[in-house]
């Protein structure tokens, strides 16, 4: 049977990338060549021989990049009781090509851009399995209700280089945002087109190690972040801290991870503004720095130090 260049060319890849073991920087270790023949390479070809071509060239797109493309779902016939894979398609796609070290799906959450988030449990027979379609939890599951987003937008992002705010701030009232230096195969809050007159070396540098960024989004259960560049992230907030928590606890966040930022039912009470290291924080917001870590276990004391770094200002009830 006749076949195109095109899907020639992505059962090729799929081939090639079988045996080796090439995987984005941050995202574990790579197996020894033998683990990766003997357990998992046939049961990804006995996966891909079920797809069709232009799943499989979705699947290359989205590899390939790294998951910085749009590619869309992978949709594969998946029937959680039938017992007949060791391993749910996404989490096998996760172990050969992101995270060798993954135990079970429990250690995965499904992206909000994926079609399969949107599902009820149990809701349709098939199972997204593009693996950029989920992240690697980074803390445990809590909840959060849902706010009325009374003002027509549900946070305002503030971009910072040190202590200098550049661009104005940037209003999301969709359910998440990509927030990016490189321009990617999407939409979102572009930091690279944001100039400043004040930038210096050290800033251009950090700024470089950005990449794709990371994705905010506003769930049922809390307000998420993952973080889709090659370099880790750090983040701070509220209701990320121990109870009576004194100073500022900031956590880092790898590449491919997620960690929920914010929980409303855990939020203090407390009117205005709140002195958190260097100057006055709303106990309402988060804030991420890029590459660069601040508080007690770095040497910037202080997120006005860090070079580049993100306030994210959520409009929640009070």
């Amino acid at each position: 049977m006749f076949r195109s260049r095109r899907s020639v060319s992505a059962r090729q890849l799929w081939r090639q990338r079988c045996i080796t073991s090439t995987r984005g920087q941050g995202e574990g270790a790579p197996p020894s060549p033998e683990d990766l023949h003997n357990a998992l390479r046939p049961a990804a070809h006995q996966l891909f021989k079920k797809l069709k071509d232009e799943q499989l060239w979705q699947l290359a797109e989205a590899v390939e990049s790294k998951g910085s493309w749009e590619c869309g779902c992978v949709f594969f016939p998946w029937d959680s009781r039938s017992g007949k894979h060791a391993l749910p398609p996404h989490v096998l796609l996760c172990k050969l090509y992101r995270w060798p070290d993954l135990r079970h799906g429990a250690e995965l959450k499904r992206l909000i851009q994926c079609e399969n988030f949107w599902r009820r449990s149990g809701e349709g027979t098939s199972l997204c399995c593009n693996p950029y379609h989920v992240s690697r939890l980074a803390a445990p599951d809590t909840t959060l209700s849902r706010s009325s987003n009374r003002d027509g937008y549900w946070c305002k992002l503030a971009y910072w280089e040190h202590r200098t705010r550049v661009g104005r701030l940037y209003n999301v009232s969709e359910h998440s945002v990509h927030i990016f230096h490189d321009l990617p195969k999407g939409s979102g809050f572009c930091l690279g087109y944001l100039n400043s007159e004040t930038r210096n070396e050290t800033v251009r540098r950090t700024r470089m190690k950005i990449g794709q960024g990371l994705t905010l989004s506003y769930e049922q259960n809390g307000v998420w972040v993952y973080n889709r560049s090659e370099h880790p992230i750090f983040v701070n907030s509220s209701t990320l801290s121990p109870l009576n928590y004194r100073g500022q606890m900031v956590h880092k966040v790898h590449p491919g991870f997620s960690i929920k930022v914010f929980d409303l039912e855990q939020v203090s009470p407390i009117p205005g503004n709140s002195l958190v290291g260097d100057g006055p924080c709303d106990p309402h917001s988060v804030r991420i720095s890029f590459a660069k870590g601040w508080g007690s276990s770095y040497t910037r004391q202080f997120i006005t130090s860090c070079p580049c770094w993100l306030e994210i200002l959520l409009s929640l009830p009070r």
